[in-house]
């Protein structure tokens, strides 16, 4: 709609967003010496890719091996950052039915996904320690048994299982957990409602 009236004020500008400047802090509180593993895997994993762009794109003339090395190097991230999730209770999960249930109900479905991840990471340790004793292969790139990658992953899994038994006893001890009463443990997590 046109507004001819001559006194009539331009359109107010709408405000550009307020620009903070400042970064929040890191909180490195929740780290622990057992979780320098990981960081020093990936801290390799970054040296080898950047190895492998270099000599394939500046150099022209590609290192075979570190294609090779840097697969198994993710494989070694995932799995020590999968002890790290276990530990901290942050492996993905989907917590959105639970607000609605009672409390009693939150308990006992506590103690089922504790007895079930238990099971699940010890299943997994056995199955691993398995395929690690039958494998008989070779890296192709370099002159290592492919078992060794196997073996790491299955300490992986046993760390995992140990780390799962402890969370089941502590919520079993305390009768709390991040499920079972969100509201309590819910400091430092931003909301999304």
């Amino acid at each position: 709609m046109n507004d001819d009236r001559p006194n009539a004020p331009p359109p107010a500008e709408p405000e550009p967003p307020e620009v903070h400047l400042l970064e929040e802090e890191i909180d490195l509180s929740d780290i622990r010496w057992d979780d320098t593993l990981v960081f020093a895997i990936f801290w390799i994993l970054a040296f080898v890719v950047f190895l492998q762009f270099f000599t394939r794109y500046v150099l022209n003339d590609s290192l075979g091996w570190t294609e090779e090395i840097a697969r198994f190097l993710l494989i070694g991230v995932t799995f020590t950052g999968a002890i790290m999730a276990v530990r901290k209770e942050t492996h993905i999960a989907v917590e959105f039915l639970y607000r609605w249930v009672p409390r009693g109900v939150r308990r006992v479905a506590q103690v089922a996904i504790d007895a079930i991840t238990i099971g699940f990471f010890g299943l997994l340790t056995g199955l691993t320690i398995q395929l690690a004793g039958r494998t008989r292969q070779m890296m192709v790139s370099i002159d290592v048994p492919k078992a060794y990658v196997y073996w790491f992953v299955a300490a992986c899994f046993a760390v995992m299982t140990l780390y799962a038994l402890w969370n089941g006893w502590r919520h079993l001890r305390t009768g709390t957990s991040k499920l079972i009463d969100p509201q309590q443990h819910a400091e430092g997590v931003p909301r999304t409602d």
